[in-house]
């Protein structure tokens, strides 16, 4: 069954059109990740979910329910925000039930769904606590566990880890991914951070400029870019960009080659002069001039490369995706 359906959307502020033409189906229990630059419009696409933005044109479907004339509080939504959002002067216990007092669910049902949220969440020991009293990470935890206790029909996540730091990323990151297990929820989740959007998705869709690129599983988008675009925007380190003429003498084309399919061989057929060399542990990536341009490589493990070093470059065409003057794919 289909959890949402948006057919149509379109979003203009002014003459500014920021969503054009966004067609999406979201099934139950689906965590989507909405990701792309910033500008790219998926954080106005969310409030226009949300109903805190009103769609210019289109039609935006919860279950199988309109809900275009319906305000926010009526779309059986919630919302985790990158601030948080807790009510400083409430503790724990406090936050997370005051939407169901505002319901008017009873002390029963409050004291059922406080508990089991908390226990999911790992919070027994902080409900008398203030925001002021816990962590980022806990604050952002206490934000969760204020949505979960609603039993929406769909969560909806905005850059909920931009305030944390690296590690408190990862490990809320686990938790969510954990969360989403538990639940069967439907989920939608706002980042810029295409390793969020690659660890956590289902299903990931790709927005530039207001427009819908690629619709995918994370592999389908990795492994089978449809445009320059998703290509270069999916993967870290990023794609590799290089004209084609370098290989094929009158190609026009451009040639993309993932970082971990270059590889140094006596034999490679690019040549290039180490400008940086990132020792990482586990990987050595090493930027390097070609010609005009740019590019890294990833090496598995260490490599003694140093910089200015001259490098012969070697890669399989079979791992080489090739693009159109327009940056679609060429197959």
């Amino acid at each position: 069954m289909t959890a949402l359906s948006l057919k149509g959307l379109n979003k203009s502020f002014g003459k500014v059109q920021v969503l054009k033409d966004i067609n999406l189906d979201v099934d139950d229990g689906e965590f989507v990740v909405f990701v792309g630059p910033s500008g790219c419009g998926k954080s106005t696409l969310l409030r226009v979910i949300a109903g805190l933005e009103e769609a210019s044109s289109g039609d935006v479907l919860i279950g199988a329910e309109n809900v275009n004339a319906t305000p926010p509080s009526k779309r059986g939504i919630a919302m985790v925000f990158q601030s948080y959002a807790l009510y400083p002067h409430l503790n724990v216990r406090n936050n997370m039930t005051l939407a169901l007092k505002q319901e008017k669910q009873t002390k029963a049902v409050i004291e059922q769904r406080v508990a089991k949220a908390t226990q999911m969440l790992d919070l027994q020991d902080y409900l008398e606590r203030f925001p002021s009293e816990l962590s980022g990470g806990q604050r952002q935890r206490v934000a969760i566990g204020r949505a979960i206790v609603r039993e929406p029909k769909l969560f909806l996540f905005d850059e909920p880890l931009s305030n944390l730091d690296a590690a408190l990323r990862m490990n809320t990151r686990v938790e969510i991914a954990n969360l989403h297990r538990a639940l069967d929820a439907s989920m939608i989740y706002v980042t810029h951070d295409q390793t969020e959007a690659m660890t956590l998705a289902d299903k990931i869709v790709v927005l530039n400029e207001g427009r819908v690129e690629q619709v995918g599983s994370p592999m389908q988008l990795y492994n089978n870019p449809s445009n320059r675009f998703v290509a270069g925007f999916i993967g870290a380190p990023s794609m590799n960009f290089l004209p084609a003429d370098l290989i094929h003498k009158g190609d026009t084309r451009t040639l993309g080659i993932r970082p971990e399919d270059l590889f140094l061989s006596d034999d490679g057929v690019l040549s290039a002069t180490a400008l940086h060399v990132e020792a990482l542990g586990a990987d050595t990536n090493i930027i390097a001039q070609l010609g005009e341009h740019q590019i890294t490589i990833r090496l598995f493990g260490q490599h003694s490369v140093a910089d200015g070093e001259s490098l012969k470059i070697g890669f399989t065409d079979e791992k080489s995706f090739y693009f159109d003057s327009n940056g679609s794919r060429v197959h």
